[in-house]
């Protein structure tokens, strides 16, 4: 049986780690609310985007020359660049798990294929490193930045290698925030890019040819499907690590109250061996 002493110094222990997961979540709270903004923020202007260019790709429905986009070729998926947006920190539950096994998955589901990885987040890039995966590029500390011009600059390395035919395919893997309780993991395919169907077609009056329109707004699109994966995990990476430090707050309490229990049926356990004691001795010296 432990000594009370032992009790009080695990006791003592269990409060300090406590405090320190009310002090995470108090700042996970407060990095999601932003987060949050800026996702909510993001998620108009990439509908906006996807609704012009469904309404420039009507337009082009009988334009053979609009199929000769390098960004919508279509080939044979033997060479994949998988795009992995992991978390820099840990302590958020199953967030950068998740991420991790769904990127592995999509490298056993596709056997025949050369699957390289872009690695955004610490914990993505050290796992893969580890098991010697060809990574293209590694990138950290981006979530706590949120610079458009860099997710930007990722993109346009992936359309410029997807337009050289070094890769046939780019995914994107990130958990979308739902809500605070909720992430879905997403896989997401960038390139080719896939137009928009417009069920009603809008009769637009273009001041330049339709055709440079969409060559203009492809690479935007792909830019913005980049940023916009980007702040839904660091919204939703927000998310996990409140909700794990909350779970880690109330099993706290809780061992602290079983401890504290079991302190004092210890405690009443030597008190009473005690009065045994002092009355057994007094009985025999009558």
């Amino acid at each position: 049986m432990p000594s009370l002493i032992d009790i009080r110094r695990r006791i003592r222990s269990v409060k300090n780690t406590q405090q320190i997961t009310k002090a995470m979540k108090m700042v996970s709270a407060a990095k999601l609310r932003r987060a949050q903004e800026r996702t909510i923020s993001a998620r108009p202007y990439a509908s906006l985007l996807r609704k012009v260019l469904g309404n420039v790709a009507s337009a082009l429905a009988n334009d053979e020359t609009a199929a000769g986009n390098p960004l919508l070729a279509r080939r044979d998926e033997n060479r994949i660049l998988l795009v992995l947006i992991t978390g820099d920190k840990g302590l958020a539950g199953a967030f950068n798990t998740n991420l991790i096994k769904g990127a592995q998955r999509f490298g056993l589901d596709r056997p025949g294929a050369e699957v390289r990885f872009e690695l955004i987040g610490r914990k993505g890039r050290d796992f893969f490193r580890k098991r010697g995966a060809t990574v293209t590029g590694e990138h950290v500390g981006l979530a706590a930045k949120f610079r458009h011009e860099d997710t930007a600059a990722i993109a346009r390395k992936a359309m410029e290698m997807f337009r050289n035919e070094e890769i046939d395919a780019v995914y994107v893997v990130y958990n979308e925030f739902k809500s605070v309780s909720t992430q879905t993991l997403k896989l997401n395919r960038v390139l080719p890019a896939e137009l928009p169907e417009q069920a009603s077609p809008v009769d637009y009056i273009f001041e330049e040819p339709p055709a440079e329109m969409l060559n203009d707004l492809l690479p935007k699109y792909v830019e913005m499907e980049f940023y916009r994966a980007l702040t839904e995990s660091a919204a939703s990476e927000h998310a996990a690590r409140m909700t794990a430090m909350d779970a880690a707050s109330s099993n706290a309490a809780d061992m602290i109250e079983r401890l504290t229990l079991y302190m004092n049926r210890v405690r009443q356990s030597s008190i009473t061996k005690e009065i045994i004691e002092v009355v057994s001795g007094a009985a025999a010296a009558e």
